[in-house]
């Protein structure tokens, strides 16, 4: 008998394993401490998983596979992936083991490593999901010293034919439309009710209590709207495309303190667990916009493609090409501690309140509540990454390693020193209330810099500045603010830096 691994993020009802003919199988999926306890999760994070693990082991018995299941309070589950493994291939005579290629390097590493000491023969497939494999990046990138995604994002286009006139010649005459990506909303266009699933998850809530999986965050069980099977999310997509991406790229990049979606799809989870394929994502949101182009502008279709095609592939890229050193890279050597509120939601930072309680409270940010919010004030503070990196792990539903890191500490924290992102992305309040409303009644003023109720973000961006420059003395992006900061007059610097000082060692404070 063959004995075919399924992991949690491995819910891809396309896989070819479920076609090939392939008979005397048995597959085995398995809710494990190992998983739930590796980091604290948010509590809607383990109910999506164990949820919709449990719609696919059902679709796999309605598919007449023999599936064997272990719950996490099961007396067989020996709570840890390799020692389950072991007990099943002694108990069943498994002949040969096969599983498929893990996602997260410590996965990867497990398997490896116990495939090492078979007596038995094994193979390992590749997931059959994401559209290019773990060394295309390394292979397309092979000899430059600047990765950049923008250039991968425009070969992936070509590759895969998406939104091209000729085989050199994009749709609309541009690669890229993040120029029109970047409105603030104001209440007008009204945003759609969210799709509505009935989800009942009250014996799985109570079930994860009594096994004293420790969490984070809140959960309504009336109310649970991620999707935990295929049909759910292709109802997810379907209602993106008739009812948000009219106005996705306009306002991708929106916050609103009454708004915790906006025009996003809500996808990621989907993806991420590989309920949906991207590619069948790209082609569904494509083939919407070509029947309703009256209605619908490129930018917004081709700013959603992006996040896909383009970021989604290349953080991948940069995971496999880079660990498993890049888990402890800290070039900035940032060492302080991440704040109590960001596991509480209280402080006085309008901005932070409102990003941290929408995660705590729906498992969810949207990458720029995530990277000019939340991240942005962890590096202003030099908060150590690998404390970062644990936060983001935790709290979002989508947060799988190979996508959470390389956002966290490359995109976010710039602690790979430039591999991500060829600057840091750091702001004083200036852009939160650009391209927010968190400003308005907030207790601090964004347009105060020293003053006891000055926006705590402008003194803390003079402050990295300053502390950094030596980093990023050589940065051509760099040069125009620090040529400001350099300027700058040495007593207003010295007040900006006493102010930023206080906030950073006594950050409840605030």
């Amino acid at each position: 008998m063959i004995l075919r691994l399924i992991l949690g993020d491995q819910l891809n009802q396309k896989h070819s394993w479920y076609t090939d003919g392939t008979e005397d199988v048995c597959y085995f999926m398995a809710e494990m401490r190992q998983e739930t306890d590796y980091t604290k999760h948010h509590i809607q994070k383990i109910v999506a998983f164990f949820k919709s693990m449990q719609n696919f082991a059902d679709w796999l018995q309605n598919q007449k596979y023999q599936i064997t299941y272990y719950k996490l309070d099961d007396p067989e589950n020996q709570q840890d992936l390799i020692l389950n493994l072991k007990k099943i291939i002694k108990e069943k005579n498994i002949t040969k083991f096969e599983y498929q290629l893990p996602d997260e390097y410590r996965l990867d590493k497990q398997l490896a490593e116990f495939c090492s000491t078979l007596s038995i023969e094994f193979k390992a497939f590749d997931t059959e999901h994401f559209l290019t494999t773990r060394t295309d990046l390394a292979i397309f990138f092979k000899g430059k010293k600047q990765y950049t995604m923008e250039y991968f994002y425009r070969n992936m286009r070509k590759q895969y034919d998406i939104m091209m006139i000729t085989k050199k010649d994009p749709e609309g005459g541009k690669w890229n439309f993040d120029q029109s990506n970047r409105k603030k909303w104001k209440g007008d266009p009204p945003i759609p009710i969210e799709e509505t699933i009935k989800n009942d998850i009250n014996g799985i809530v109570d079930y994860i209590k009594k096994c004293e999986v420790k969490t984070i965050g809140n959960i309504d069980v009336r109310h649970f709207n991620w999707p935990t099977s295929r049909q759910e999310s292709l109802s997810i997509l379907t209602y993106f495309c008739e009812h948000l991406l009219i106005h996705f790229g306009d306002y991708q990049d929106a916050m609103h303190s009454d708004e915790k979606y906006l025009f996003h799809s809500r996808l990621s989870f989907a993806m991420n667990s590989k309920m949906l394929h991207p590619l069948e994502v790209i082609e569904t949101v494509i083939q919407y916009w070509r029947a309703h182009q009256e209605d619908i502008q490129i930018s917004q279709v081709e700013g959603f493609v992006r996040q896909i095609l383009g970021w989604r592939e290349y953080m991948r890229g940069i995971y496999w090409m880079k660990m498993p050193e890049y888990q402890n890279i800290n070039v900035l050597e940032n060492q302080n501690s991440l704040p109590d509120f960001y596991w509480t939601g209280k402080t006085k930072m309008n901005c932070l309140h409102h990003a941290i309680q929408q995660s705590l409270d729906h498992a969810y940010a949207h990458h720029i509540q995530r990277l000019m919010v939340t991240g942005n004030y962890a590096l202003l503070t030099q908060t150590h990454p690998d404390e970062v990196d644990q936060w983001y792990l935790g709290i979002y539903i989508d947060a799988i390693e190979w996508v959470e890191i390389t956002n966290t500490r490359g995109m976010s924290q710039f602690a790979d020193g430039g591999i991500v992102a060829t600057k840091p992305y750091v702001s004083s309040g200036s852009y939160i209330n650009k391209m927010s409303n968190y400003c308005k009644g907030c207790h601090y003023k964004v347009a105060k810099k020293t003053e006891d109720d000055a926006c705590p973000f402008n003194a803390l961006y003079w402050n990295f500045l300053d502390d950094k420059q030596e980093y990023f003395k050589n940065n051509q992006r760099m040069s125009m603010m620090l040529n400001l900061l350099h300027k700058m007059d040495k007593k207003k610097l010295e007040a900006l830096k006493k102010r930023a000082n206080h906030i950073i060692n006594a950050p409840n404070e605030y």
